[in-house]
């Protein structure tokens, strides 16, 4: 279920988020057991934030689909196995700088910049919710805040109001940048 580098070994929360997908993926009652099949992580870490730890799961970009398609159920899922941890899925993405041609490449797809890889991380994050819209606030001394409008329908669905600094706290972690969450006014 983990898929590493050669020569580098799982820690043990990556055991320990691999045996829960099998887990689900063996239990007679999961509706998503099918698409769990497919599924494995490439690594997993823990964040600490404020009262609570976020867990961030990476997934190898090639699944990254299939587990889109269960994200939601699967996020409860592992909630219930990793009591009072946030869960957030990013898929594994690669940034490729600008002297991409280093590495015999000709052209760098639009994919692969920081920008585009930053955005996708961030629609990663907020995960099954979507993002609404955003707005960037560029204060007097330069610095720079995103402020993200999640889906306002999704204001009720499962605890996403109480995960918004979690939101906030690993994108900060993955990405090094400053964002909000916010619902948008329905």
């Amino acid at each position: 279920k983990i898929l590493k580098e050669k020569g580098t070994a799982p820690s043990a929360l990556e055991e320990e988020v691999a045996k829960a997908l099998f887990d689900i993926e063996v239990a007679p009652a999961s509706d998503i057991k099918a698409d769990v099949r497919d599924v494995v992580i490439t690594s997993a870490q823990d964040l600490e934030v404020k009262n609570r730890t976020a867990l961030i799961v990476h997934f190898p970009f090639r699944v990254w689909k299939t587990v889109q398609k269960i994200q939601g159920r699967l996020i409860r899922e592992l909630e219930k196995k990793f009591n009072k941890k946030h869960v957030i899925f990013v898929a594994q993405r690669t940034i490729l700088d600008k002297n991409f041609r280093r590495k015999g490449l000709k052209i760098r797809p639009r994919s692969r910049t920081l920008t585009s890889v930053h955005e996708s991380i961030l629609e990663d994050i907020v995960g099954p919710t979507e993002i609404f819209g955003k707005r960037t606030r560029i204060s007097v001394d330069g610095t720079k805040i995103m402020k993200i409008y999640l889906d306002p329908k999704d204001k009720d669905k499962n605890d996403v109001e109480a995960k918004m600094s979690t939101f906030s706290a690993v994108y900060k972690k993955l990405t090094n940048k400053e964002a909000v969450f916010i619902f948008a006014e329905a």
